[in-house]
């Protein structure tokens, strides 16, 4: 499928990369280039945009002071996006932490939302403790997180595009019901600096911005 590319700019100077395909009714996906080619069937009917989120992916590398807002950067962004392409509607797709971006941007801009897709997403107050059954928060994600930690204080290489790849190697396996799927998930995009630095970059903003809202 043949998708057109270009860079959104926000009020604030950041640029975004974007794919675009398809014709018909709108539906964006934030964060969503890793997702592009299982959900492109989406393009037979609809005009599908995905981007990259600030300071991720292809996107601008963003100054410190552009960043202090967190998810909530995220929500105006995605109202930068929608006008850009002039979509006075749009049905939204998201995964992980970007489904609160989406749930956000729903509650603000509700007349220009249609259908909301989350997929896994984070929970709507973090102070809630959830019971494991819930969470899937079992053995293997203890596991998967220490063997992180161990990846973090003493890797195998040196070189950060294969630190990259070794940290998803792992990480990858809470994303599968069943571990031998688990290398059908090459979500890591390691060959780009905003993801080889996204953990840091959602640790010290994003997910504390996550942890503030009621």
């Amino acid at each position: 499928m043949h998708w057109d590319e270009g860079l959104v700019q926000t009020a604030d100077g950041v640029r975004l990369y974007y794919r675009k395909t398809g014709s018909g009714p709108a539906v964006v996906v934030p964060n969503g280039l890793y997702l592009a080619d299982d959900f492109d069937w989406l393009a037979e009917t609809r005009t599908m945009v995905v981007y990259d989120v600030r300071n991720r992916g292809l996107s601008d590398v963003v100054a410190p002071e552009k960043l202090g807002r967190g998810i909530l950067n995220d929500v105006d962004d995605l109202d930068t996006v929608r006008r850009h392409f002039g979509f006075e509607r749009i049905d939204l797709l998201a995964h992980s932490y970007v489904g609160m971006t989406v749930a956000l941007y729903a509650m603000r801009f509700a007349d220009q939302v249609g259908r909301v897709v989350m997929i896994g997403p984070v929970q709507p107050d973090a102070s809630v403790m959830y019971p494991p059954e819930l969470t899937h928060n079992d053995a293997l994600v203890a596991q998967v997180f220490a063997r992180i930690g161990e990846i973090q204080k003493s890797s195998s290489t040196t070189d950060p595009v294969e630190r990259c790849r070794e940290f998803w190697s792992v990480l990858r396996q809470i994303y599968v019901a069943d571990p031998k799927h688990a290398e059908k998930i090459d979500w890591g995009r390691c060959e780009t600096a905003n993801e080889r630095n996204a953990l840091t970059y959602l640790m010290t903003y994003v997910f504390p911005s996550i942890q503030k809202l009621k």
